[in-house]
């Protein structure tokens, strides 16, 4: 896995703390009483993962997973939560609900290491697909996983104070095309669907890809910042928010293979998720 990791034997040896030997042997091992080649030894390109090499990869994880499970399950038997959790996010995740969500699950766990990887909805889904990750929170669509929503989001439109438009309680979409900035961040595909669905032709005149590059694009007027209502919230700005004309909406949440399969510790980490997040916070107003 961390030959696999790093495709160096090299940088995996310094990571594992063990000798560049040891660990060409180990796989050398591995290989052998598999009777397969995990990696191509590339003399320009270095290691390559064979494609029976990535099934392997993702079933060596997986027996991963279940060894974490075992030692929690045990522990939880011993009234003490252990282990590790692997946490997949996009940025306005990070900083809106995962911070506070971390903090109580320390104070009630402080034997549970957590990494965060951060990453765009599409990688995630990757991360939780080949379970790099334990579990991942994403922006709709959540299939195949299964998934628990988290609250339900919406998209805006952002101008200068100083914008024609100020005055326009919402701005249309199709009647501005030209002037549209859009922020990629996991709502392609609702944008894609909303377009389609009221026969609006789709121009990308301009994509950044994060808030602060659209805010930074939207106050040198260079047009109409399109941006996820709660991805904006996570940032600081001094910019008109506007509703738009058609409507998109999306959702936002946890997905991972099995929530009955999930260590405790994931599962904990989950519930305190659910129990601290409040929804309403982020749902669109109604008209």
């Amino acid at each position: 896995m961390k030959v696999a990791e790093k495709m160096n034997i090299t940088e995996a040896s310094k990571e594992l703390f063990i000798s560049q030997p040891a660990v060409s042997k180990a796989v050398k091992n591995l290989e052998k009483s598999l009777n397969i080649k995990l990696f191509i030894r590339d003399k320009h390109n270095g290691l390559i993962l064979t494609e029976v090499g990535k099934e392997v990869l993702i079933l060596a994880r997986q027996m991963k997973v279940i060894e974490n499970k075992i030692y929690q399950v045990a522990d939880r038997e011993n009234k003490l939560l252990s282990g590790k959790i692997k946490v997949g996010s996009f940025p306005a995740v990070s900083t809106i609900i995962l911070p506070k969500t971390i903090s109580l699950f320390r104070s009630k766990y402080p034997f549970v290491n957590i990494e965060l990887v951060e990453g765009t909805s599409n990688q995630i889904k990757e991360w939780v697909e080949d379970r790099t990750i334990d579990m991942g929170i994403v922006a709709s669509p959540f299939e195949p996983y299964e998934f628990e929503i988290l609250n339900n989001d919406y998209m805006v439109a952002i101008i200068p104070e100083n914008h024609r438009l100020n005055q326009e309680k919402k701005i249309e979409l199709e009647k501005y095309q030209n002037e549209i900035i859009f922020c990629k961040g996991g709502h392609e595909i609702a944008i894609s669907k909303t377009f389609q669905k009221n026969n609006i032709e789709l121009k990308e005149n301009l994509t950044v890809q994060n808030a602060e590059t659209l805010i930074n694009m939207v106050k040198n007027n260079l047009g109409i910042g399109i941006i996820s209502n709660f991805t904006l919230s996570s940032v600081t700005h001094n910019l008109i928010i506007k509703d738009i004309n058609p409507r998109i909406t999306r959702d936002i949440g946890i997905i991972t293979h099995s929530f009955d399969e999930v260590t405790p510790a994931t599962k904990e980490f989950i519930n305190i998720i659910n129990q601290f997040h409040k929804p309403e916070l982020f749902r669109p107003e109604r008209f």
